[in-house]
């Protein structure tokens, strides 16, 4: 049961901080592939709910929202930037890294980019940034661990 409440929590903190499952995986000595194999389908379980039913969630979300927020923002302007040189492709290679799993599938979809495109470049992004993160993580962890200054 310990096992599942370990892997159910990397699984459910990847969809919200990519960062969360690498780091979880080699803190609970998780093997690294299964780390970033959790840590990726966290991420794209979130992706998948706010890409399928974010039409939704804006709705509910519109309700409280302040009225007089500002809509251009120096981070505002540089997120269409890279909208507008790379498409989706850029959106999700920054997602894992710079954004939230949830930041990045809203960015994307308010953007105007295709739910299938999104889907796949959301895949190949999580999957190549969980392996390099966990593989980081873990040999980094291991430098810092090994490392005596006497």
């Amino acid at each position: 049961m310990e096992e599942l409440w370990k892997y159910l929590t990397m699984y459910l903190l990847s969809g919200f901080k990519f960062i969360f499952g690498p780091t979880l995986g080699v803190g609970y000595g998780v093997p690294l592939v299964f780390t970033a194999l959790l840590t990726s389908f966290g991420m794209m379980t979130t992706v998948y709910v706010f890409t399928y039913f974010g039409h939704r969630l804006k709705g509910i979300v519109d309700r409280f929202k302040k009225k007089d927020r500002k809509i251009f923002s120096k981070k505002s302007r540089r997120f269409v930037k890279v909208w507008r040189k790379y498409g989706v492709k850029g959106i999700a290679f920054l997602t894992p890294v710079l954004l939230m799993p949830i930041g990045g599938a809203i960015l994307a979809n308010v953007l105007g980019g295709k739910r299938k495109k999104i889907i796949h470049w959301m895949w190949v992004s999580s999957l190549f940034w969980a392996f390099v993160l966990s593989t980081v993580v873990k040999y980094g962890w291991e430098a810092v661990s090994n490392f005596h200054l006497y």
